[in-house]
């Protein structure tokens, strides 16, 4: 019989809607459960395409016995991080400051009103390697609750204390200049693998905000280095198993240092930012091979992401049915050379294991590899392998494909909605910035609500009952000022605004610093603030970005400032965990840089020539320059007000700080003065 996670919406949810545990979802609720019963809570926190999440589940979740003792002595509430990123990281911050490391799945074991007094990550059924067994864990816990509730409390209120301590002092509140930018790359080429790209050891997770600041701090100063660490970086990412050879996109992060075996679950936040970033990457140096994966990559998106509402779907997982009933990791994308004989035929599986780097003991488990493309002095012939290609990836589509979470995340889809805007007009592809415009279309529809306040989450076009956290709102507005820009439409600068207003009002302290709360949303122990840049942009570093830009656009000096008290903590943490604020850095060097302001006007926006100086426009490589396009006359949008056309033809105006040069009608004068 379902419990009560039957009637959610989360795709995590709902994999334990059939679970013998007697699970409730995170509600005030279920607290008043546990006073009224006298029980502790179990809290466990995890996603959909968690690995280790589905195992603890197999193991202990869905054996009758330790779901009897879960049910008999705990209120047990399951959480998917994903759509209470708030709850995730309150409870995170206590686990790894007890035990200096953290993940998923987390348990955390809480007293009715709420506070942790035990944790940890994933329990084995059994015990071993020095960990206690889930069930030696649970009955450890009951017997504390029972016998020693006064220790328990104690240890409770310590740690509640101590995260309420935890306040973060950012020091001033003054964006980085170059004293602090420069430390940063200098920490960032310590940090370097010079020999296979990427920064420290195993695992290893594709660097993308770094990236992107690696990027403009050499379109502003023309390091060299930093180009470089930028370009090598992602051609190992491209080359190795981490990036899909056959269907495009890329996993989660790399579990060796040389990008080989993946963690193979695809996340729309690591395809959205790696998509962005190697069109950039294209854009600031010509690359073919950044071309061909920023597209691979969008095209990926669209074609296994896309939802039927127009969102982007959260992500596939690692795991799937390997063709026994088993469901086994990586099982969709490993080959061995028996599988590509069995496609392919003789000869073209040689080629193919020599081209893709498949070998008989296999770079994976159980004579397994990983597709990759290695270094290699062969010429190839390019339309063998792509006939190859296309082969596998059909007979790979016979396979059992690993499971959706079709759950649309407000902040993840501004993301992609950025990344696809711009691939689509920097290479020509109106499909994909389509694509952008219906995600956007979705979010206005669905997930804002007449005050423009957002819902984090939707599903099968059902919205969810959770609140946007600030990376919600700044990513969305950061989605749509890309898309104001590629299309000239100013509803996405309105949106933005409206988006941007609820951070300067709502998520924003009175020193500048932010929170990843808003001032009104549930109270839990603490309120959660991580300016540090993780697997997607911190709320934090979003925000600043997005004030700056929509500043720019229209010449707000509150969102301005806003922006700048923001970069405080940049100018604090840059210079020391360069890795882990990177995108606070490359937001950095578009404030140092200006960010300049581009103003295109013409006849009619879909005039060739006014095209033409669009596009260049949109490639220049000046950091998080803004570009408004329309007709002469239009106010469409705020940097278009009193341009005029000059000598009856389409002008472009180029502006810093309120300052702005001659118009120019030729495109390539734009191009010099962009950086493109």
């Amino acid at each position: 019989m379902p419990n009560r996670l039957a009637h959610e919406t989360s795709p995590y949810l709902l994999q334990h809607a059939d679970n013998p545990v007697d699970w409730w979802p995170w509600s005030a609720e279920a607290f008043e459960e546990a006073r009224k019963t006298n029980k502790p809570v179990l809290l466990s926190v995890g996603y959909s395409s968690c690995h280790w999440c589905h195992v603890l589940a197999r193991e202990s979740f869905e054996d009758e016995a330790v779901a009897a003792f879960m049910n008999e002595h705990f209120v047990n509430i399951k959480v998917d991080r994903e759509e209470r990123p708030d709850v995730d990281a309150v409870y995170m911050e206590a686990v790894q400051a007890a035990t200096g490391q953290g993940g998923w799945p987390m348990t955390v074991f809480l007293t009715p009103e709420a506070e942790p007094f035990y944790f940890g990550t994933y329990f084995p059924p059994s015990p071993r390697q020095g960990m206690p067994s889930f069930r030696q864990v649970l009955e450890g816990v009951r017997a504390a609750w029972s016998d020693r509730r006064d220790e328990v409390a104690e240890v409770a209120g310590k740690i509640v204390r101590d995260l309420a301590g935890r306040e973060i002092s950012y020091g001033d509140s003054q964006a980085p200049g170059e004293e602090q930018l420069a430390a940063a790359l200098l920490g960032l080429t310590r940090e370097y693998d010079a020999e296979r790209g990427g920064f420290g050891g195993a695992p290893k997770f594709p660097p993308s905000m770094v990236v992107e600041f690696l990027l403009r701090h050499h379109a502003r100063t023309g390091a060299e280095g930093a180009l470089q660490m930028a370009q090598d970086t992602c051609e190992r990412m491209a080359r190795g198993g981490i990036h899909d050879q056959l269907g495009g996109g890329f996993a989660r992060y790399s579990v060796d240092r040389d990008w080989v075996v993946p963690h193979f679950e695809k996340m729309l936040y690591d395809n959205a930012l790696l998509c962005r970033v190697y069109a950039h990457l294209w854009r600031a140096t010509g690359s073919d091979l950044a071309r061909r994966v920023a597209l691979d990559t969008a095209d990926f998106m669209v074609r296994e992401l896309r939802t039927a509402e127009g969102g982007f779907a959260s992500a596939l997982d690692a795991d799937s049915d390997d063709g026994t009933g088993r469901h086994v990791e990586g099982a969709y994308y490993v080959w061995t050379p028996e599988q590509l004989r069995e496609v392919l035929g003789e000869q073209d599986a040689e080629l193919a294991a020599q081209y893709f780097g498949v070998t008989e003991e296999g770079t994976f488990e159980h004579g397994q590899s990983v597709l990759q493309l290695p270094q290699q002095d062969t010429v190839f012939d390019a339309e063998r392998i792509e006939s190859i290609r296309r082969q596998l990836l059909d007979a790979r589509g016979r396979r059992p494909a690993p499971g959706r979470d079709d759950k649309v995340v407000a902040a993840w889809n501004g993301l992609a909605i950025a990344a696809l805007a711009e691939t689509g007009a920097y290479f020509d592809r109106p499909d994909l910035v389509e694509a952008a415009v219906g995600a956007a279309d979705l979010l206005v529809r669905l997930h804002l609500d007449e005050q423009v306040r957002l819902s984090r989450t939707s599903k099968d076009g059902q919205v969810g009952a959770n609140a946007g956290v600030l990376e919600d709102y700044a990513d969305v507005a950061e989605g749509f000022l890309a898309l104001a820009s590629v299309t000239g439409e100013g509803v996405w600068l309105d949106f933005s605004g409206f988006l941007l207003d609820h951070v300067l009002t709502r998520f924003t302290g009175p020193d500048g610093a932010l929170f990843d709360t808003a001032a009104d949303a549930e109270r839990l122990i603490r309120r959660p603030q991580d300016p540090t840049d993780n697997a997607v942009p911190s709320g934090w570093t979003a925000a600043a970005g997005a004030l700056l830009s929509y500043a720019a656009q229209t010449g707000s000096e509150p969102h301005r400032e806003g922006a700048e008290k923001a970069l405080g903590v940049v100018k604090a943490l840059g210079p020391r965990v360069p890795r882990f604020v990177g995108w606070g850095l490359a937001v950095a060097e578009a404030f140092l840089d200006g960010p300049k302001e581009v103003a295109i006007v013409g006849p009619a926006p879909a005039d060739e020539a006014t095209k033409a100086l669009h596009r260049t426009a949109l490639l220049g490589t000046a950091p998080g320059a803004v570009v408004a396009v329309g007709a002469a006359g239009s106010d469409e949008l705020p940097l278009l007000a009193d341009r005029v056309l000059v000598d009856g033809r389409p002008t472009a105006y180029v502006c810093r700080h309120f300052t702005c040069d001659a118009p120019t009608t030729d495109a390539e004068a734009l191009r010099v003065a962009l950086g493109g």
